[in-house]
C-alpha cells in the first residue's frame, strides 16, 4: 500500500501520567506508557490530510510517531506492544487482566485499567482480543470506546471476529464520529513480538492508509482486501483453510506411515509439488514431526475460529460439505483434545499422540 502523504505539524509536547515518571511504552496490545496532551487537541488538527503521525524531537533528531493505545495483553498483543515501541511509536494499554497489566508495567509500559484514558490521548486505537463478544463489550459496552467517543479516532481490530459484528460496530463508531478498521492477523506470537505478521484489512480507502503508518510497526506484509469487515471475511475463509488442512495433511502422513514411506521424505517431495501447502511447509516441520507443539495458538481458539467460519457459511445460506465435515471433526475433538493444546495437535485424530 502507498505510504500517505504526512502532514507537517509542530512538535507536539507530551507529558505521561502513569502513577509517576514518564516512560516510553511498548504495547502488544493494551499497555503504554505516555498520556499525551494530542489527546487535547481539536480533531481537525488530529487528522488534517488524513494523517495520524505527530512530529516530535528525541534526543535532538526529529522523529514522526504517533500515539497508539492498544487494548488486550495477551499473546499477539503483547508482541504487537513491543513492536510498535521499537518502531517508535507512542503506546498506551490497557487489559482486562491485572497480570498481564504488570507483565508490561516491568517492561516500562504504561498502562491503564480501563480504554477511557486511551481513548482520550491516541491518535488510534488497536484492539487484539479473543472473541468477538469481547470486541463487542469493548468498543459499545459500558465504560467503552463509544462511551468516550472523541471524533476523529480510529479502531483497529486485530482480532479474528465476527464480520456482521464487525460492520455492526463500525456504523456504531461511525455515528459517533470514529471510524473502524478489521486488520486480523497471520503469524503468531513470534510473528507479533518480530513484527513480521500478515494483516488482511478492511475499511475505508482513507482509513486504511491514515493507519498504514502504525501498521508497519507490527506487520510485514498488509493486504488491503476491502471496505469494513472484509478483513473478517478473508481471516475466517484463511483459518478454515488451515484447519482442513491440517486433517487432510495429517491423513496423508498417515497413508505414507503405512506404505512405510518416511513422513519427512514424503513432505519433501509434497512441498516440491502442486499438493505442498503452509501446513506442509511450515506447521508439520516446525511444530508437528519435531514433536514441539509449541505454536502459541490453541486449540480453543482454532475451534473459535472454524465456528465462526461454519457460522458465516450457514448465515450465506451455502452448502459446503468440505467445510462442513472440517468443522465436524474439530468440533468433536474437544473430548480427546483439550482447549488448551496446541492446534496442531488435531492431527492426533489420524496419528494418535504424539
Amino acid at each position: 500500500m502507498r505510504r500517505p502523504r504526512r502532514a507537517r505539524r509542530r512538535s507536539a509536547r507530551l507529558r505521561t501520567d502513569s502513577g509517576g515518571g514518564s516512560r516510553r511504552v511498548h504495547c502488544s496490545c493494551p499497555s503504554v506508557a505516555h498520556e499525551a496532551t494530542l489527546g487535547n487537541r481539536p480533531a481537525d488538527a488530529r487528522t488534517r490530510a488524513g494523517s495520524l503521525w505527530s512530529s516530535r524531537h528525541s534526543q535532538g533528531e526529529g522523529q514522526d510517531m504517533a500515539v497508539v493505545g492498544v487494548v488486550g495483553l495477551g499473546n499477539m498483543g503483547r508482541g504487537m506492544a513491543l513492536s510498535l515501541m521499537r518502531a517508535g511509536h507512542e503506546v498506551l494499554g490497557t487489559d482486562a487482566l491485572e497480570k498481564a497489566r504488570s507483565s508490561l508495567a516491568s517492561e516500562g509500559v504504561a498502562v491503564f485499567g480501563s480504554v477511557g484514558p486511551l481513548c482520550a490521548r491516541a491518535d488510534l486505537l488497536v484492539l487484539s482480543l479473543p472473541t468477538a463478544e469481547i470486541v463487542d463489550a469493548v468498543v459499545a459496552g459500558e465504560g467503552g470506546i463509544i462511551a468516550h467517543a472523541r471524533p476523529g479516532l480510529r479502531v483497529v481490530d486485530t482480532s479474528t471476529s465476527h464480520p456482521a459484528t464487525t460492520r455492526r460496530l463500525a456504523a456504531a463508531l461511525a455515528a459517533h464520529g470514529m471510524s473502524m478498521i478489521d486488520a486480523p492477523v497471520s503469524g503468531g506470537p513470534k510473528g507479533a513480538i518480530t513484527a513480521t505478521m500478515t494483516m488482511v484489512i478492511g475499511g475505508a480507502d482513507a482509513d486504511v492508509a491514515a493507519v498504514e503508518p502504525v501498521l508497519a510497526g507490527m506487520s510485514a506484509k498488509r493486504v488491503h482486501v476491502g471496505s469494513v469487515g472484509a478483513g473478517h471475511v478473508c481471516k475466517l475463509i484463511n483459518n478454515l483453510l488451515c484447519a482442513a488442512h491440517l486433517l487432510t495433511a495429517a491423513e496423508a502422513i498417515r497413508i505414507a506411515r503405512e506404505a512405510e514411506v518416511d513422513p519427512a521424505r514424503l513432505l519433501e517431495g509434497l512441498n516440491a509439488g502442486s499438493g505442498r501447502s503452509g501446513v506442509t511447509q511450515v506447521n508439520l516441520p516446525t511444530w508437528v514431526l519435531n514433536g514441539a507443539f509449541d505454536s502459541g495458538f490453541t486449540m480453543k481458539l482454532m475451534r473459535k475460529d472454524v465456528r465462526l467460519a461454519s457460522q458465516l457459511i450457514g448465515e450465506l445460506a451455502l452448502d459446503l460439505p468440505i467445510a462442513a465435515e472440517a468443522a465436524r471433526i474439530w468440533a468433536e475433538s474437544a473430548a480427546s483434545i483439550g482447549d488448551g493444546e496446541d492446534f496442531n495437535r488435531i492431527v492426533e485424530t489420524q496419528l494418535g499422540r504424539m
